[in-house]
């Protein structure tokens, strides 16, 4: 006989933090010694993160320069040139197989490429860090699916997300500070999920899981969102709410998404990029790209 599942004990915000079963994440301190005693002796400061600062003086959060990929001898990325401003959100587009997320793993440190560099802001060298290094820079990755703690509430999601010193003694004594309980509270009014913070993740909608991830990400304070399809999947609800949260994301941070649904891009997009075969097709406005008779011939076209 089928049992019924057993009641989900109530949310003591009070309790200590769950046991993280995880790998502990290393202090920004431990991050930047590492990558520091990586660098050339004559410059040990290039290309690494020494005080948790980005420095985006000149403009770019992100420059790609000349990125090849190759895969047993198919290009993945072939001489990929992009630069993205600070505070700007741009829509990325093209056929299956164009290369964006090749793109996407160079960014965050899974796949290195066989030439061309790759930075961040104006210091930091993507292409010496490691996938964690680069996430404790502040560079933060959504895939299609959402991953979240679905035994876990929304608040605890959030609260396991944290930016913070996760050492098992830290851990394991800490109580939440207002500080971080604002920090929370406001992750939750960005995300349209305060009335849901109770609630286990695993019962939330498709579209309300796609935001818990994305106020997951946020919680760990990223400079770049890099969001894979992030509405796949939703109703004309959820794509409208997204949409919103997206353009009040734009300017406190750098977004950069890659997304099939024209319509979604239409609503959010100022600059667009469409990549095809590995490289940069064609760049500008939606209307711009559109009018292209080669984005039409390889992508809308079809």
């Amino acid at each position: 006989m089928k049992r019924d599942a057993p009641p989900v004990p109530p949310v003591d915000r009070d309790a200590p933090r769950p046991w993280p079963w995880w790998p502990p994440a290393r202090s920004p301190e431990a991050v930047a010694a590492a990558t520091a005693a990586a660098q050339p002796s004559s410059d040990a400061s290039f290309g690494s993160v020494v005080d948790g600062t980005l420095d985006v003086r000149h403009g770019p959060v992100l420059y790609l320069d000349g990125i090849t990929v190759s895969f047993d001898g198919f290009r993945a990325l072939n001489a990929l040139t992009l630069t993205i401003d600070a505070g700007e959100l741009r829509c990325v587009i093209g056929p299956n197989g164009a290369g964006k997320t090749t793109m996407m793993d160079v960014i965050t440190g899974k796949t290195r490429p066989d030439t061309g560099t790759a930075y961040f802001g104006q210091t930091i060298d993507l292409t010496r860090l490691t996938e964690n290094q680069i996430a404790h820079a502040g560079i933060g990755r959504k895939f299609q699916k959402p991953t979240i703690f679905e035994r876990h509430t929304v608040f605890e999601n959030l609260e396991l997300s944290m930016k913070a010193d996760k050492r098992v003694r830290k851990t394991l004594f800490a109580r939440l500070s207002s500080e971080e309980r604002d920090r929370i509270a406001t992750t939750l009014a960005q995300i349209r999920l305060t009335d849901a913070a109770d609630r286990q993740a695993g019962l939330l909608s498709h579209g309300q899981k796609q935001w818990l991830e994305i106020g997951m990400l946020l919680m760990q304070e990223p400079k770049l969102l890099l969001l894979d399809e992030p509405v796949a999947g939703m109703s004309d609800d959820e794509t409208e709410r997204t949409a919103e949260l997206f353009l009040s994301l734009a300017g406190t941070h750098s977004l950069v998404v890659v997304e099939h649904d024209m319509k979604f891009v239409e609503t959010i997009a100022k600059k667009v990029t469409v990549l095809h075969e590995g490289s940069v097709l064609a760049e500008g406005s939606l209307a711009e790209v559109q009018a292209d008779p080669r984005v039409v011939e390889v992508y809308l076209g079809r």
